[in-house]
């Protein structure tokens, strides 16, 4: 079957969520005083979306600390921190996830300061139950609105706390105004490539996927979220420096591997990941920032705001798979099917 069209509102939604700017801003002007710590909670793909700002606010957060939670760790493990000086973000596309609604629950029973949620819905029991919602409305374009949001708050937070100036915040924000056309550019430039990887791969016994950084968690989307979840493909993904503690071992001269390079400060592990992989394996599989034009992104951003790229061409390739394999990416087993 042929690969499907770009989703026509992949533009227009990011727009929406660009536009929003002001608004996240306000928002969080309002909570910033003698916040300290700023939880991003979520499952699967909303967790995975929390990456970039997570690696932000990793790297310049002293007075507001960001931490990453998954949504069922959140709600039977509260972190010990989580209190009145706590910001809690909670993500989720369809706004129904239990374990993400739950979280607001625990936040509030620990009296954080606020709740903010990212979803599609502004009707949804997390929006609704949320201190504020940001949404995107969008069934397609999914992880670059919410990615948009996320950075939004991230470095609202730290403009906040004083760990970013407000040039950098500006330009930091303004360097997201290129990401929709950075991304069809990047399409275009990898879609024959991304047809003869999910040719060569649909039939693997396993698909390795790996990632580091940011793109550790491009690498676990594509890997649990579309493989495993959208097309009932074997998959496993890993850290491309925790690979070299084990999973390496499974590497033969018959292995295809597919790795994801940021431009970050998370690129020497990769460039190491891919010269084992190239001396070692079959085939590497390489999606590479520094291969991509990135129009509108301004260079010094360029790990920033490309990770998201990263995480676009992942859903990209997803759509290959579908049309070598026939798997719709919509149909499932279990997921909103069962009890569980």
């Amino acid at each position: 079957m042929p690969v499907k069209d770009v989703a026509d509102d992949l533009e227009s939604t990011i727009n929406h969520a660009l536009a929003q700017r002001a608004q996240v801003g306000a928002v969080m002007a309002e909570l910033a005083s003698e916040l300290e710590t700023v939880y991003f909670v979520g499952c699967g793909g909303s967790l995975y979306a929390s990456a970039p700002v997570g690696d932000i606010m990793a790297a310049r957060g002293r007075a507001v600390v960001g931490s990453r939670v998954e949504a069922g760790e959140f709600v039977y493990g509260p972190p010990a921190r989580l209190g009145p000086d706590s910001l809690v973000v909670v993500g989720s596309h369809t706004g129904t996830t239990l374990e993400t609604v739950k979280a607001i629950e625990v936040a509030r029973d620990h009296k954080a300061r606020a709740v903010l949620a990212i979803t599609r819905d502004a009707n949804s029991p997390l929006a609704t139950g949320a201190d504020h919602a940001f949404t995107y409305g969008s069934k397609h374009t999914v992880w670059e609105p919410k990615q948009i949001y996320l950075a939004q708050i991230g470095h609202a937070a730290l403009l906040a706390g004083g760990d970013e100036t407000q040039s950098e915040h500006d330009a930091a924000l303004d360097a997201y105004s290129g990401l929709g056309g950075a991304i069809l550019d990047a399409i275009a430039t990898c879609d024959g490539y991304f047809s003869e990887l999910a040719t060569s791969l649909a039939n693997e016994p396993v698909i390795y996927v790996l990632g580091a950084g940011p793109a550790e968690d491009v690498a676990r989307c594509l890997s649990m979220c579309y493989l495993q979840e959208m097309q009932w493909l074997h998959s496993g993904a890993f850290n491309a420096n925790e690979f070299f503690h084990g999973a390496f071992e499974v590497v033969t001269d018959q292995s295809e591997v597919i790795l994801f390079m940021g431009q970050d400060h998370s690129r020497p592990i990769a460039e190491r990941a891919r010269t084992f992989l190239e001396t070692y394996a079959r085939r590497t599989w390489t999606v590479d920032l520094a291969d991509l034009a990135l129009p509108g992104i301004p260079e010094a951003h360029r790990g920033e705001v490309g990770s998201l790229v990263l995480g676009a061409l992942a859903s990209r390739i997803a759509q290959h798979f579908e049309a070598v394999t026939g798997h719709d990416l919509n149909t499932r087993r279990y997921m909103h099917k069962v009890e569980y």
